[in-house]
């Protein structure tokens, strides 16, 4: 980031246009989630990140937000540019209601603020969140800005950032108020990820102009929250290969290119589904609507015969529902792309090892599949067409037992002894391939902690496959997608974590491909 800034520097690019670029971006980002205004606070530091949060405020008081602005420092210890990004969100005082500092120094605004902020010489770090309570009061959305600290500081933290962030953390618990933080949490380090006690918890972070290694740490998943990066085309990267990309939707373009007008099905994957089993019906018809919400072509669903007259009622009227008495019988079928395992069970695991090796098409592999390939992994080296596993961590171990190193080590360690793509699931989902930098998804909340998710995924990746992505594209794009839907169903459309369900997002996968 450092380098790509004195290059741009060089070439006469000027600090402040990037700060007023990444300000844009991190309101844009904001509103992407609360598209409706509330009410804003912003933890402001004393350098260059204070003043992209600051632009940010700005961008957000004109679409109607109410802003508030806190002082880490005296506002003469500032930077320059910082003291102009304030300047510019004073000159409207009728629509800001204040700015306080923590170390004392006050600066009103409108009289609703001024009745506590006269007193701010006496209020400790405490008694000023409580402060800052009444202004959040109770409208959604109550949105915190962390401005206080850049990549170039690391832990630990020194006050008074550090009652800073502690004001942070208390609002976000106490008021349920949603923290976004400017380019990383203030108190995580941007290389390691090591995060001091009193890291800012986020929500989401919004990264400036290239995710930074400590970003995408395993231990610091649960401080940075849901990643967005900014771009800053001034900003070039390194010519070296990265080993590690974050997928997001400008890496995208052009995989999913607007479809002629002469389209028709054939072009777009004849999908088969192998999946489901007695008491698990219900994961072989997600996995179908999620292969048709994802554009497939063509639908087939495979099922023994006995279980064939429930799916045959139950499944979507889109997709064709067959019966078959072994699964060998399907190396015969014309199919484009397999989407296997989701609710198989285990009792014909024989047949379905003999699929996975012998099928020349494409496979996407997940659930039970996965669980019969874990009895015998080397059938993975000798596949005689491409294969794409999904695992989540439980079954990951099982299908590669790995100790406790961490989940790229555990990715690209499997990628080099398989000659497959892997979709490991999580919080902050992998996409590997040998020879091919991992690739980390951004989308997604914990609302997707519940059964069913991954059977849509697979047929999302199945039907991108049909499509013409490849395994490693489709992987990337099906997972961004799925977790982009989870989150419009969240935030536009009325859900909660807790009631987020697989439906859901079926619902959205629309929308998500729109945004695409």
């Amino acid at each position: 980031m450092r380098a790509a800034e004195e290059a741009a520097f060089a070439r006469g690019v000027q600090v402040e246009a990037l700060m007023d670029q990444a300000g844009a971006g991190v309101a844009h980002a904001v509103t992407k989630f609360f598209p409706k205004p509330g009410k804003c606070i912003v933890f402001a530091g004393k350098g260059h990140n204070a003043g992209d949060a600051l632009v940010a405020a700005e961008r957000l008081r004109r679409l109607g937000w109410k802003i508030e602005v806190r002082l880490a420092f005296k506002e003469n210890d500032c930077s320059e540019l910082m003291r102009k990004k304030l300047e510019i969100l004073r000159r409207r005082p009728p629509e800001i209601l204040g700015t306080t500092s923590l170390s004392g120094a006050t600066d009103l605004g409108v009289t609703l603020v001024e009745l506590w902020t006269e007193v701010a010489d006496q209020l400790s770090a405490a008694q000023e969140a409580i402060a800052a309570e009444a202004y959040l009061g109770t409208a959604s959305p109550s949105v915190i800005l962390d401005g206080l600290l850049g990549v170039g500081a690391t832990p630990p933290l020194r006050e008074p950032i550090r009652a800073a962030c502690r004001s942070i953390n208390e609002l976000r618990t106490k008021k349920d108020a949603y923290v976004f933080a400017v380019d990383l949490p203030t108190g995580l380090d941007a290389d390691s990820g090591k995060t001091d006690r009193d890291c800012v918890t986020a929500d989401f972070t919004v990264t400036i102009g290239f995710a930074k290694a400590g970003l995408i740490a395993d231990g610091a998943l649960n401080f940075v929250g849901r990643l967005e990066v900014v771009q800053l085309h001034e900003l070039h990267p390194p010519d070296k290969k990265p080993k590690e990309i974050i997928a997001s939707p400008p890496v995208f373009h052009g995989l999913l290119p607007r479809r002629e007008y002469s389209a028709y099905k054939n072009q777009f994957g004849r999908i088969g589904v192998v999946a489901g089993s007695k008491g698990f019906v219900g994961a072989a018809l997600m996995t179908s609507l999620g292969a048709l919400r994802a554009g497939a072509g063509l639908v087939e669903v495979f099922v023994l015969e006995e279980i064939y007259e429930i799916v045959a009622a139950a499944a979507p009227m889109e997709a064709m529902v067959k019966p078959v008495q072994s699964y060998r019988a399907l190396l015969k079928e014309k199919t484009d792309v397999w989407a296997l395992g989701p609710g198989l069970g285990k009792s014909c695991a024989t047949e379905v090892l003999e699929l996975i090796e012998t099928a020349k098409q494409p496979m996407v592999i997940d659930a039970d599949g996965l669980n019969i390939l874990s009895e015998k992994t080397s059938v993975l080296r000798h596949c005689k067409g491409e294969r794409l596993v999904t695992p989540h961590p439980g079954e990951m171990k099982r299908l590669f037992p790995n100790g406790k190193e961490t989940r790229a080590k555990i990715a690209a360690k499997f990628c080099s002894r398989f000659p497959v793509t892997l979709l490991l699931k999580g919080s902050r989902t992998i996409v590997a391939e040998y020879d091919r930098p991992l690739s980390y998804n951004t989308t997604g909340n914990p609302g997707m902690a519940t059964g069913g998710m991954g059977d849509i995924l697979t047929g999302v990746c199945a039907a991108l496959v049909g499509q013409g992505l490849s395994l490693y594209n489709a992987a990337r794009v099906g997972a961004w997608v799925c977790g982009r839907a989870a989150e419009m169903a969240i935030f536009n459309d009325g859900q909660s974590e807790q009631s987020l369900l697989p439906r859901d997002v079926l619902n959205h996968l629309g929308d998500a491909f729109k945004e695409l």
